[in-house]
């Protein structure tokens, strides 16, 4: 059994259910302790967070991610226990295999790797991790970062460990992310009996052109790396019930999934100069919950790219595509962020699962990419500096 296999098999084992660690952190608090790190332990409310720190000078290159899962769900439509670490058939089976223990074991053994055979790299190591990445995010790595910019400790680089994968374990690399901006409309009319037309204001008739023009607005074109914003309405609500009351009011819940070629402020002037242009009386509440990021090509992405190259045979893809991450936060204090990880196919899933080859090809491509980041180019092979 890998070193890899064996510490992703102790965390799935603990039960770290949003908010909960579990124990998830001393265990790899424990292996890091010994090579030189600091760690430095940041409770919020139910969130237990990490921040982990091997040396005192830049460039400092952070491996980020999370220890809470998603519920198991149904226990007995799993193959094996869910909390029981179980390998069949070169898979290892557990909630939580591919989303992000996984990720989480190859990031302790690639450090104890790179360190053992470079123990006097340039620059700092970090680790910084959370128990409230799958659930509301307010209490967890957000609050790592508010305290690492208020004491002016930025960050160089970030590998995030998310599933990032479709078919081979390096064959796609999130390079960024869209910003996420909902708004609840509320669209005013006047109530009454349906047969007297005259005397009411249907706000859902009312409030449907406008509808229409929000969704066929072109937001932005997207660029090279993001494609065009998106506009989605998620859930209307009006009525009492009843088949003879017109509403007085409806509420429309929608969503823009959008690039780094709109801002927030655009957006929501857009939002209002269509609404305001159909001569609705309305209210509106907006919530940003997610800012997009970027990160082009670089220094960062050549490392991972090259580091996949050369494990795995293959050329990543940058992507932008998918929900949020907890990169979202990073990217506030750390100018190159990429999420590398193992295959999302069976993520939040029943019998969720990782390869076990990928555990330790991982484990392999983060090492050498703090081999390319942190030692002199004349030992770039990976021996002691």
């Amino acid at each position: 059994m890998s070193e890899t296999l064996q510490l992703a098999k102790q965390l799935i084992a603990r039960h770290s259910l949003t908010p909960l660690d579990d124990g998830c952190i001393d265990i790899i608090g424990a292996r890091l302790a010994p090579l030189g790190f600091s760690l430095e332990k940041m409770r919020c409310g139910e969130v237990d967070n990490l921040w982990a720190r091997r040396g005192s000078t830049g460039p400092l290159v952070c491996f980020a991610g999370h220890t809470d899962v998603v519920p198991a769900g149904p226990l007995n439509q799993w193959l094996s226990d869910p909390f029981t670490p179980t390998v069949r058939d070169g898979m290892l089976y557990g909630r939580g295999a591919s989303d992000m223990k996984g990720s989480l074991a190859a990031f302790v053994t690639a450090i104890e790797k790179f360190v053992a055979a470079c123990p006097l790299h340039r620059g700092s190591i970090a680790l910084l991790l959370t128990s409230d990445e799958e659930g509301v995010a307010v209490d967890g790595t957000v609050r790592v970062v508010d305290a690492l910019r208020e004491r002016n400790e930025p960050i160089d680089y970030c590998i995030v460990g998310e599933p990032t994968s479709d078919t081979k374990t390096g064959d796609t690399i999130k390079n960024g992310r869209r910003g996420s901006l909902s708004g609840v409309l509320t669209v005013k009319g006047v109530q009454g009996h349906i047969a007297y037309p005259h005397l009411v204001k249907n706000p859902i008739h009312l409030a449907a052109p406008a509808i229409a023009e929000l969704a066929a607005t072109t937001w932005d074109n997207g660029n090279e790396y993001f494609p065009p914003t998106s506009w989605q309405v998620s859930n209307i609500h009006g009525g009492t019930g009843a088949t003879n009351v017109v509403p007085g009011t409806v509420d429309i819940t929608f969503n823009f999934r959008f690039s780094t070629a709109s801002t927030v402020d655009g957006l929501k002037q857009k939002t209002h100069a269509i609404l305001d242009r159909h001569g609705l009386e309305y209210d509106m509440q907006w919530e940003l919950s997610a800012k997009p990021y970027l990160t082009p090509r670089g220094s960062l992405v050549d490392a991972a790219s090259a580091a996949i190259r050369q494990v795995q045979g293959i050329t990543a893809e940058l992507s932008t595509s998918g929900g949020t991450s907890d990169g979202r936060f990073i990217a506030d204090i750390c100018p190159q962020v990429l999420e590398v990880g193992p295959l999302n196919a069976t993520i939040h899933k029943l019998n969720e699962c990782v390869a076990v080859a990928d555990l330790d090809a991982l484990s392999e491509i983060y090492r050498l990419i703090l081999v390319r980041l942190l030692v002199e180019p004349e030992n770039a092979s990976g021996e002691r500096s």
